[in-house]
């Protein structure tokens, strides 16, 4: 199965599996795009490890072969987030009125709302990282941000930085994990496991009250 794996990752039609998952994903959270970048990544590593114990001590052109395919990964996975923020700082931009509706009916919305609008008021951008790992994080902000007619100056920087963020996390994940355990379904897991925890932290850490962050603006 591995192999199969390995064969994908290594063709083109990978980077347009994931960049179209993680464009959708904003409007369909339950997309797998972060275990997609994972795999694809352990995969990556699979060809790293291959290279590490078969190339010349002199050359190792393989080993930074590989290594190019995890950089284009992360570039491809972040721009591919950035986008998505994007489309959905449009929809809810120009859908305001109506989605303002359909967020004021939650009270989780209605605050995540107006910690989005004091954190770009402070120019203080925590919220933006923390959400991106959060469950539905990334689509609350987006479109809250499109909602609340942000300026995309304010709202486009912090895009950017969570979605590198995000990418180097997941992309991290699959290439350690694969050096460390293998290519394995033990190793995709392990990647799944650290995904949901990161998830789960970011989650809890939306829920505290403003006030209480540790000294971050969010």
């Amino acid at each position: 199965m591995w192999e199969s794996v390995g064969a994908l990752a290594a063709s083109p039609w990978i980077y347009g599996l994931i960049a179209t998952s993680i464009l959708l994903d904003v409007f369909l959270p339950v997309l797998p795009s972060g275990v997609l970048v994972a795999a694809a990544a352990t995969a990556a590593a699979a060809g790293t490890g291959a290279a590490a114990a078969g190339a010349d001590t002199v050359t190792g052109t393989a080993s930074a072969a590989d290594m190019w395919d995890l950089i284009i990964l992360t570039i491809c996975a972040a721009t591919a987030s950035v986008l998505g923020d994007l489309a959905a700082f449009r929809v809810g931009l120009r859908g305001g009125p109506r989605l303002h509706q359909i967020m004021a009916r939650s009270r989780r919305l209605r605050t995540a709302e107006a910690r989005l609008g004091a954190a770009l008021a402070h120019g203080g951008g925590a919220l933006f990282l923390v959400a991106r790992f959060a469950p539905a994080g990334r689509s609350v902000v987006s479109l809250g941000a499109g909602v609340a007619r942000r300026r995309v100056r304010e709202f486009l920087p912090w895009s950017v930085l969570a979605g590198i963020t995000w990418a180097g996390y997941s992309v991290a994940l699959g290439y350690f994990g694969g050096q460390w355990l293998g290519t394995s379904w033990l190793t995709t897991a392990v990647s799944v496991l650290a995904l949901f925890l990161a998830g789960t932290a970011a989650a809890l850490l939306l829920r505290r009250p403003a006030g209480d962050t540790g000294g971050a603006t969010v």
